[in-house]
């Protein structure tokens, strides 16, 4: 279905953890994401093991979606260090995924990095005492950096962030709070209010909720399959969210 001339229908989900035993699982959702919406945001953990089979198993599904995709890889797609080769596959299959990168599509301007950990607000984890401790907090401020500048390259009326890790607390309470720090950090959250952004979309938190802000008021979505399929499961598990393309240009 055609995009509307005055709005962009955007479809996200994220941690659809394809493996072995995938094949066809989410043929039918894909599918009814492509009559459903103009662009489909895929918020990584595509995979279990970040194998390349299992990511050739996700692109003979992706070929329902008829629709422009954009992705970011999880965590789970470095766990086997073949992240590149996933990459790869998923281009292949007509999705760009973006770390650090933009792009426009209809007039809407888009902005994707994977994120990563290190708590929220002032109990953030900082880069003090061991160096492996230094090594965690610089890799969560690198990809900040990696957004703001994303962002900043941006010039369209409408800015829609994707993420794997949440860059607000709100969207992961439910998880137990021990392992907030693992689930997404505030640092992605300060690029979010330099610059006008629409709304965010992340994954990752299984357990979370469904829906929450930053300190300026940008919505976040928290589109994990896991959690959109228990809290909504008379819904086909994915977000819909439109977003208007005939506003002024945003500084």
């Amino acid at each position: 279905m055609p995009a509307k001339p005055d709005s962009l229908r955007i479809a996200a989900v994220g941690d659809v953890h394809y493996g072995p035993d995938s094949v066809g699982t989410l043929h039918a959702l894909f599918a009814a994401i492509t009559d459903r919406a103009d662009v489909l945001l895929l918020c990584g953990d595509v995979t279990n093991h970040g194998l390349p089979d299992e990511a050739l198993i996700l692109a003979k599904d992706l070929a329902a979606v008829k629709i422009p995709i954009l992705a970011v890889l999880g965590n789970h797609e470095y766990e086997s260090g073949k992240e590149g080769e996933v990459r790869q596959i998923l281009a292949d299959a007509g999705a760009r995924v973006l770390d650090g990168e933009g792009c426009v599509i209809h007039g809407v301007g888009f902005a994707g990095v994977k994120g990563f950990g290190g708590g929220f607000g002032e109990r953030a984890l900082q880069a003090w005492g061991e160096e492996s401790i230094k090594r965690f907090v610089h890799e969560s401020v690198n990809e900040a950096l990696k957004l703001e500048s994303a962002l900043a390259r941006l010039h369209t009326p409408q800015r829609i962030v994707l993420l794997h890790y949440a860059p607000v607390a709100a969207t992961v309470e439910g998880e137990p709070r021990e392992i907030f720090p693992f689930l997404g950090s505030s640092r992605l959250e300060e690029p979010l209010t330099h610059y006008p952004v629409t709304a965010v979309f992340h994954g990752h938190a299984h357990h979370g909720t469904p829906e929450g802000a930053t300190r300026s008021g940008v919505p976040v979505y928290n589109v994990a399959l896991p959690l959109l399929q228990h809290t909504f499961p008379d819904h086909p598990p994915f977000r819909l969210f439109e977003v208007p393309i005939n506003a002024t240009v945003a500084s």
